[in-house]
């Protein structure tokens, strides 16, 4: 044992977006002591240490993650400041009711109002912005104009309302990513009582007698063992609930088979996975678009998309959401083309899908990556089927529109709502925003993992605070929702400290 392995007074286990927020937030107090455990590297204070591809607001970074070439639903950030290092530095809100049903199962505090202080300082620290003029490709222009055409309203995107098309709040400057360790650890580095500690992975907690007595942590091969009065785990959708269940906490028999001994019996543990999937349409750009973006790229302002439409499909409750629908041109995700050609497509989003996914261990070691199931469409009613056709039959109109139809034709091959459910199946892709796998959910809810402040059942002094604990997905991009939970959280535990 080291000498860092002490104690502090809060040990936040998990360094991404929500991490970033609880170390900054607690570390306020000079008379706590924090210390932040991250898996993956921190590459400082300064931007000039840190990598150019993590940097690069103009692309989807994929070095800094746990698996290089893992399916696309699996992707996770592992480095200091998580997800908001890797992802498309997109920020929208959820509607009334995504916090209503977050109320009923976790208290007034998660109500749109009670939360809109949380929100507002969330945007105010990521320095959150509307993309300037000069972002806006002839693509992206005409998206916008294809959406009035259709016939929705333009909306903010950064706020509750209802269906509509327009701009996610950005956080990324001149095509640089500000992501949450520069905003929110920058100036907490220099606080004495604040700790960072990179490339150091947590295997499991010690949990007896219905608290947490320390963390085994492995740092540069060496197992050490950090001791708190108080444990926030962070580590995400799937990262959180595998280390829980590695410490005995989840469903016992699971446990078993992989040879945890359980210690709090929690059923939902790496249960109720949600994920928001999609599909593609791609469409043959003209000869005149792939001028313009080749001339836009070559001035460094090429951006696949800066807007989004948020849609209703005909299952929808009145008034909110259910659909994304994504325009993009550029270089493609995944692959390449010749030079001088890009991409372009609409995708339709499923965002309040009503199928659940899992996450299991699939042994005891830590190193080995968890078994991810996302259940994708895979409700018993076939809702989420249901909703993402008619989130196709809104890409066909929206390509069909002049402001469209003008720069990008149909693909070849068979229309997307002429494609077999099997075909559909095949084509999905994942919006990247997993949640629920720690669910929180009332006292009698044997499926609830929390409650309403992140608290653990069995467990007095551990809470978890990140996206797994939201017990639906919003219907919105998660990164302000998790920060602006994680500035609530951070609250509460300073209060009951």
């Amino acid at each position: 044992m080291t000498g860092r392995s002490a104690g502090y007074d809060v040990l936040v286990l998990g360094g991404g977006v929500a991490g970033c927020v609880l170390a900054a937030r607690l570390s306020e107090d000079p008379d706590r002591t924090v210390c932040v455990v991250e898996a993956g590297p921190d590459f400082g204070r300064e931007r000039s240490g840190w990598p150019k591809g993590v940097l690069n607001a103009r692309a989807l970074p994929r070095e800094e993650v746990w698996e290089r070439h893992a399916p696309a639903h699996r992707i996770r950030a592992r480095l200091l400041g998580g997800s908001s290092c890797i992802n498309g530095c997109w920020n929208t809100w959820g509607s009334e009711a995504d916090h209503a049903e977050w109320a009923r199962l976790g208290g007034p505090r998660w109500t749109a109002p009670a939360m809109e202080p949380y929100r507002l300082a969330a945007v105010e620290r990521m320095g959150l912005r509307r993309a300037p003029e000069h972002e806006f490709s002839w693509w992206s222009r005409s998206a916008l104009a294809a959406a009035a055409e259709i016939g929705f309203r333009e909306v903010d995107m950064g706020t509750p309302g209802g269906p509509g098309y327009g701009t996610p709040l950005l956080n990324a400057f001149d095509g640089v990513r500000h992501n949450a360790a520069f905003a929110y650890l920058e100036a907490a580095r220099s606080r004495p009582n604040l700790t960072v500690l990179a490339d150091a992975a947590v295997d499991r907690l010690d949990v007896r007698d219905g608290r947490v007595r320390g963390v085994s942590i492995e740092v540069d091969g060496r197992r050490e063992t950090l001791h708190a009065d108080g444990y926030l785990l962070a580590c995400g959708s799937f990262g959180s609930p595998a280390v829980l269940m590695r410490s005995g906490i989840g469903p016992a028999a699971h446990l078993r088979e992989v040879g945890v001994r359980p210690e709090v019996d929690l059923p939902g543990v790496g249960s109720n996975l949600v994920d928001q999937p999609g599909v593609f349409v791609p469409l043959a750009p003209t000869d005149e678009l792939n001028a313009a973006l080749a001339e836009k790229e070559a001035t460094g302002d090429l951006y696949v998309s800066r807007m989004l439409v948020r849609a209703a499909s005909g299952l929808c409750p009145e008034g909110s959401w259910d659909l994304h629908l994504l325009p993009v041109a550029g270089p493609p995700l995944f692959g390449g083309l010749p030079r001088g050609q890009y991409e372009a497509g609409i995708s339709a989003f499923v965002m309040k899908p009503a199928s659940r996914g899992t996450v299991r261990l699939v042994s005891a070691d830590h190193t080995a990556a968890p078994e991810i199931d996302p259940g994708f469409l895979s409700d018993e009613g076939g809702r989420d089927l249901a909703v993402l056709r008619s989130g196709l039959e809104l890409v066909e109109r929206m390509a069909a529109t002049a402001a469209l139809a003008r720069l990008a034709g149909p693909a070849r091959g068979p229309r997307a709502r002429d494609l077999s459910d099997r075909e559909l199946r095949a084509r999905l892709g994942t919006y990247w925003h997993p949640v629920g796998t720690c669910a929180m959910g009332a006292p009698d809810d044997p499926r609830a993992v929390v409650d309403g402040e992140g608290r653990v059942r069995g467990v007095s002094n551990l809470r978890v605070v990140d996206a797994s604990i939201l017990p639906t997905v919003p219907a919105a991009n998660t990164q302000l929702p998790v920060l602006a939970a994680a500035e609530m959280l951070a609250d509460l535990v300073r209060e009951a400290a």
